[in-house]
């Protein structure tokens, strides 16, 4: 049978392996922040406002102003919320942030934020001339900063050669968010050997309901409210990934933190509910189904 999928055998979800539900909690709500690097020198990945003419300005400060604001303002209100409600946050950060928003990492580990590799800058790494020293100097600036790798990775803008897993794979990453095909882990085939696909945001990502589909705030709690009604009612009992992916330049104005908020405290009072990290998802999912040999049989 031919294989679309380079990476994931395709499978539809009602024929996946039965999986217990974490503590008998079929909801696993991972929350994510992303803290990120954007170069004031280069262009900057992704613009709030739209220069005139269609020109991209060299520097851009702007976009960049908008970037910085979320680490200086946001990040402190982010903190606070996620500490005031006892909820585990993963800590998405490029390798280069330490480097240059030092009191921004210091504030995020000394927070307890699970630290997960995400490329050395925000830069995709098509655009990188020898991928394999771009992610072996983040290794190394991970290892500098809190003293061991990470072992799960999101590429930055989700951008990977063909031969991305493999090197991840390789250099000692166990599991990746790049591959949001699921609502469950999967196992991925590399040439190194197995990994684990872990479910990412998409559609429920702040990007992309406030920055290219323009939401108000009321959407933000409603998607999040529809999207586990919908799992409690047709698919009860059944494991589930809901991942709230974050940005604080996106996440955390003033003016978002109440519907953030607002969401955070519906999935809490929720009982079929429980916040976890990646690598608790990675582990609690390859307790239960053990790496093949082979991805592909």
């Amino acid at each position: 049978m031919a294989e679309n999928n380079p990476r994931i055998p395709f499978r539809l979800s009602s024929q996946a392996p039965a999986l217990l539900p974490p503590d008998g909690k079929p909801l696993i709500v991972h929350v994510v922040v992303n803290l990120e690097v954007w170069p004031f020198d280069r262009q900057m990945p992704r613009a709030i406002l739209q220069h005139p003419h269609n020109k991209t300005p060299m520097p851009d400060i702007a976009n960049f102003s908008w970037v910085e604001y979320g680490l200086r303002c946001g990040v402190p209100r982010l903190i606070e919320a996620f500490a005031a409600r006892g909820i585990p946050v993963s800590n998405f950060m490029n390798a280069a942030f330490p480097e240059y928003y030092p009191s921004a990492a210091e504030a995020a580990l000394a927070a307890g934020w699970e630290l997960t590799g995400h490329g050395l800058f925000q830069r995709s790494l098509l655009y990188e001339d020898d991928e394999r020293a771009v992610v072996l100097e983040a290794i190394e600036r991970y290892k500098a900063f809190c003293g061991s790798q990470p072992r799960g990775w999101l590429g930055a803008g989700y951008g990977e050669s063909l031969g991305t897993p493999d090197l991840l794979r390789e250099l000692g990453f166990d599991f990746i968010h790049d591959w949001m095909v699921d609502d469950v882990p999967t196992w991925m085939h590399t040439e190194s050997g197995p990994m684990v696909a872990l479910p990412y945001a998409l559609d429920l990502n702040d990007v992309m309901v406030y920055l290219l589909e323009r939401h108000t705030q009321g959407e933000y709690l409603k998607r999040f409210t529809d999207t586990v009604q919908w799992f409690a009612a047709h698919e009860a009992g059944q494991p589930r990934v809901i991942t709230l992916g974050l940005h604080p330049h996106i996440i955390a104005p003033p003016y978002r933190m109440k519907a953030l908020c607002d969401t955070l405290d519906m999935l809490l009072a929720r009982n079929d509910t429980i916040f976890m990290t990646g690598p608790q998802i990675a582990d609690w999912f390859a307790v239960q189904v053990p790496a093949p040999e082979a991805v592909f049989a």
